[in-house]
């Protein structure tokens, strides 16, 4: 039996069995906490009733809580996602921007983003251990439109802060390539085809151009370099095709990518929102074959939203994103900051103004924002307090993203997010390679060498 723990401070040891869809195991959870432990089927009634396991787990149960408690409420800001224009080249049909934003939205001067930045370097400062680097991602909309006000500020704070830009790709071009790559900035693109006709089902230009081919020739000059990533966001209009994404990556070397359920914070997202029965169907299809092609090839295509729900039921303090808990990390690990200044718990609600927690250049900065009642609608949502998951064996493993589209698409942040039934099918996907011993294949190398097992118990 392998397991892992997590729990709540408030809750006493109840074990549940959850039916895993595998063949020999099940798992037993305790719901309150989201202890989980794979036991075999015939042996689920012992557990229950309680034994060694539940013996063990009591045991432990204090530091269990202590440790959960502190990654869901004693976490400080370590980064931000800096949104240095409003503008966007393209019009993607799943856009968390509103249109007229982008389409008409103002740059950040230069001199703006330089004071931004030193303001969020001193904040930082003030809350990070001595020699750590926050984590300065520059965002959607589009970045590259605002170019010459970025490039200037990676120069300037290169010391300060380790730099990363997520973009469609289709502004970098080789001097954009030479400027990053030479200063080890992390480069996201993204990409939802295979081919030109599935991309083009919800990315193209404003003018309706295909974008495709642009990306696939900057995936091609990126191969070999050691920080770049590609996002697939998945809808009605590419989900077939997940298993082929995941074959053209591959053979393009992209070290890490993303399968992301589309986010329906705005009405376009819910209008290419796939089942939740058919995207676990093509999700699942989609990891199946990258664990073929590393079998066949030897070399990993790290997908690394689900890669989080491993470490998250494995290691939960390892985990590296922070959507899949609650409350999630908007507001408490890393936070936005759009092109007039104005902070907010994520980009996701940058196109929200509700959840605009101030302006950065004013009294009280970072701190006012942390403390203001719009990040706070968001670092207080707490998923044990609301139905249907404060019943939910997996909600730590799920946290039920997404608050942004939980309060604009099921009506407030007691709602659960868009794909709950995704979710659970994921998490019981993860628990069956656990129970096969193929975790590991499905994560970075050496994605353990700073944990260490506080709760191992073979049976």
């Amino acid at each position: 039996m392998t397991a892992a723990v997590l729990r709540r401070a408030d809750a006493s040891p109840v074990f549940i069995p959850v039916d895993i869809g595998h063949a020999v195991y099940a798992a037993v959870t305790d719901p309150n906490t989201a202890f989980w432990a794979l036991v075999d089927k015939t042996r689920i009634r012992e557990e229950i009733a309680g034994g060694t396991l539940l013996d063990s787990y009591r045991a432990k149960a204090d530091s269990f809580a202590r440790e959960l408690h502190a990654l869901r409420f004693e976490l400080k800001p370590s980064g931000v996602y800096l949104n240095p224009t409003e503008r966007c080249n393209l019009d993607c049909t799943y856009c968390y921007l509103p249109g007229e934003q982008r389409s008409n939205g103002s740059h950040m001067p230069p001199e703006m983003l330089a004071a931004s930045l030193g303001k969020l370097r001193d904040y930082f400062r003030s809350v990070m251990p001595e020699g750590r680097k926050p984590r300065a991602i520059f965002h959607g909309a589009e970045p590259l439109m605002n170019k010459a006000a970025v490039f200037s500020a990676i120069d300037a704070f290169s010391d300060d802060f380790v730099f990363g830009l997520q973009t469609n790709g289709t502004l970098l071009d080789d001097a954009a390539l030479e400027f990053l790559t030479s200063r080890n900035v992390s480069i996201g693109l993204s990409l939802d085809g295979p081919f030109a006709g599935i991309t083009d089902a919800t990315r193209k230009t404003w003018g309706g151009k295909s974008v495709h081919d642009k990306v696939l020739a900057a995936m091609k000059k990126l191969k070999g370099y050691g920080s770049w990533s590609v996002i697939t966001t998945c809808t009605t209009e590419n989900l077939p095709y997940l298993t082929q994404m995941v074959e053209l990556f591959h053979a393009n070397e992209v070290p890490t990518c993303m399968l992301n359920t589309v986010r329906c914070t705005l009405p376009g997202a819910r209008g290419v929102k796939p089942a939740d029965g058919d995207m676990a169907k093509a999700f699942f299809a989609a990891m199946d074959r990258t664990h073929e092609l590393y079998r066949e090839t030897g070399r990993k295509l790290m997908v690394a939203n689900f890669a989080n729900i491993l470490i998250g039921i494995l290691a939960p303090t390892a985990r590296r994103l922070m959507c899949d808990i609650s409350p999630c990390g908007g507001g408490r690990a890393f936070f936005a900051l759009a092109a007039d200044g104005g902070l907010y718990p994520c980009s996701e609600f940058i196109g929200l103004p509700r959840f605009n927690g101030g302006n950065l250049l004013a009294e009280g900065g970072v701190e006012a924002a942390l403390a203001s009642t719009a990040f706070q609608a968001v670092t207080t949502r707490d998923v044990d307090t609301f139905s249907p998951c404060g019943d939910c064996a997996i909600r730590h493993f799920c946290g039920s993203p997404c608050p942004a589209e939980a309060q604009e698409m099921n009506g407030g942040m007691e709602k659960i997010g868009a794909f709950c039934e995704f979710y659970k099918e994921q998490v019981n996907y993860a628990l069956r390679l656990i129970a096969d011993g193929k975790a590991n294949d499905y994560l970075w190398d050496g994605w353990d060498e700073d944990t260490e097992t506080v709760f191992d118990l073979a049976m």
